[in-house]
């Protein structure tokens, strides 16, 4: 029995997205990943530098992106996971009788154990919460204010670097900055922010590195934001600025280091791509570990 024609459009449209993750999709001519060079319908290995064009990193990278479509597929994914988990810890701290308004309501042992960052002193600390506390938010206007500095600089980021290396550069950032608050901050925290400082980092490294009245003038509105955010953090209680100073300072020195282009086709291009995974797999490895942990003893 034939399908209607609507679902028929739904399944060719899905067999491209998937099949575009491993390298497969529609046939025709194709650009090989990894040096950009055009290659048969058929072929599976690049001809000019021997990529392989259906199992490889590059591959791979390549048919996610497509997946999610955009110019910024990883800062939609980066937004996506956020409210998830905003999500999911809202409902469980409802669910154990926790109240929610603008500034807060989430429950601290909810947060615990969704792997939020804490001091290293403290028990029941793992590495995994200096990446799971960058993706937990304590509020409404919490995630709200930093999912709308991140739509607003980490696309900007990500076209310039890549895909891949903007994935690498935002989970030092966040990784840094919670480093920094787990070993100079008080108490627990939650928050994208010092990822986001760390974005800001690296643009303000760009911008030393170019000249003009226009970039001169971009790297004092960025310099200005980060002050009013210091600021802001020294005036408010509850706000980590080791998290900030952390980010920042790793995103500086990363913006220093990586090329701010994207990366040209050949070696470069793979290596960007060895950084993606990585962080990728560190992302997804923090994740697994917080599950395991999530039913262990809570500390007194």
């Amino acid at each position: 029995m034939a399908l209607p024609y609507q679902w028929q459009l739904r399944v060719e449209r899905w067999k491209k997205m998937f099949g575009g993750v491993f390298g497969r999709g529609e046939r025709r001519p194709q650009l090989c990943p990894a040096c950009g060079a055009l290659v048969g319908i058929s072929a599976t290995r690049c001809h000019v530098c021997g990529a392989n064009l259906r199992f490889g990193l590059a591959a791979w990278s390549k048919g996610l992106s497509e997946f999610f479509g955009g110019h910024a597929p990883v800062t939609v994914s980066i937004l996506i996971l956020n409210v998830l988990m905003f999500a999911v810890s809202l409902l469980r701290s409802m669910k154990s009788g926790g109240g929610f308004n603008l500034f807060g309501g989430m429950s601290g042992i909810e947060l615990y154990r969704l792997g939020e960052n804490i001091p290293y002193v403290w028990p029941g600390w793992g590495p995994w919460r200096l990446v799971t506390g960058t993706f937990l938010h304590g509020g409404l206007l919490h995630i709200g204010m930093n999912m709308f500095v991140l739509l607003d600089i980490a696309p900007i980021v990500e076209e310039l670097f890549g895909s891949a290396r903007f994935l690498f550069l935002y989970m030092a950032c966040g990784i840094g900055g919670s480093a920094c608050s787990t070993f100079f901050g008080r108490g627990p925290s939650v928050g994208a922010s010092g990822a986001i400082l760390g974005l800001l980092g690296v643009l303000i490294a760009v911008t030393t590195k170019r000249s003009g009245a226009n970039i001169q003038a971009m790297r004092s509105r960025l310099i200005s934001w980060v002050i009013t955010i210091f600021v802001f953090g020294f005036l408010v209680p509850g706000i980590d600025n080791w998290g900030h100073f952390g980010g920042l300072a790793v995103g500086f020195v990363l913006g220093k280091v990586f090329a701010d282009r994207q990366p040209e086709p050949g070696a470069e291009r793979t290596r960007s791509y060895v950084l993606g995974w990585l962080a990728g797999g560190v992302l997804i490895a923090s994740f697994v570990l917080m599950f395991l942990h999530f039913g262990d003893t809570l500390p007194q």
